[in-house]
């Protein structure tokens, strides 16, 4: 079994603890990073999800954001929802919302290419793409197939600490199984640079911050701690998703 310990450095000087963070430089989101799902194509629902935070489509309109049941606000600039704790914005609201979201989905593609780019003192192909049980200390991690999270996995590190998991094919994580951060760790210094397809099985929890060049799908009753930035579209199932 694959398995790496992280670890926490620490030196004492003038009698003051300094904690040194571990992992690569964080991917900077932008503006895409005021949103908890952005999407370039559509975002659907199947009621009943709860998603605590702003979402957005661009550049296509709000007729791609379905099964909302969006309440118009007068100043027209967004929408609200009884599933959405935050608002709801598209690309033919008034402005300013259309350069807004324009430059925000931007700033979603920029960290994407940045991630995406990313090679140094990369680990290579844990598991051969099939991940059952393992714990990932902070790195950067790359994958050349499609990697699927088979049992839970657990990413062991401070809350300073990043892990970048740079996949060149899709992801899938199994039904009823987790992304669980120990030790500290957070989501949003977690990055899932994906380049196909995303599936997060049914009852599984889903952590980080999903980068995905295509479709993301959340299946029923799975919970995501974290954000869903897709260059497609985004569905949820009786989901529940916050930042």
């Amino acid at each position: 079994m694959f398995a790496i310990k992280a670890f926490i450095a620490l030196s004492s000087i003038a009698a003051t603890n300094v904690v040194f963070a571990l992992g690569p430089p964080a991917i900077v989101l932008g503006t895409s990073g005021n949103f908890v799902v952005l999407a370039k194509t559509g975002i659907a629902t199947v009621p009943n999800s709860v998603i605590t935070g702003d979402i957005g489509v661009s550049p296509i309109s709000a007729t791609a954001i379905t099964g909302f049941s969006l309440t118009r606000d007068p100043s027209g600039t967004f929408s609200t929802s009884t599933q959405v704790v935050g608002r709801v914005f598209a690309a033919d609201f008034t402005i300013p919302t259309p350069s807004n979201l324009g430059n925000a989905v931007l700033a979603m593609q920029a960290a994407f290419t940045d991630g995406n780019s990313r090679r140094t003192n990369a680990v290579i192909n844990v598991g051969a793409g099939t991940l059952t049980g393992l714990t990932l200390a902070p790195g950067l991690y790359t994958w050349s197939t499609t990697v699927s999270v088979v049992t839970s996995l657990t990413l062991l590190g401070s809350a300073t600490d990043t892990w970048i998991l740079q996949i060149a094919g899709g992801l899938n994580l199994a039904p009823a199984q987790s992304i669980i951060l120990s030790g500290g760790a957070l989501a949003k210094n977690v990055f899932w640079v994906v380049s196909d397809s995303v599936s997060i099985g049914g009852t599984s929890s889903f952590a980080g911050i999903l980068l995905a060049a295509k479709d993301v799908t959340i299946i029923t009753k799975s919970t995501v701690n974290g954000r869903i930035l897709s260059q497609t579209a985004v569905a949820i199932q009786k989901a529940v998703i916050k930042a």
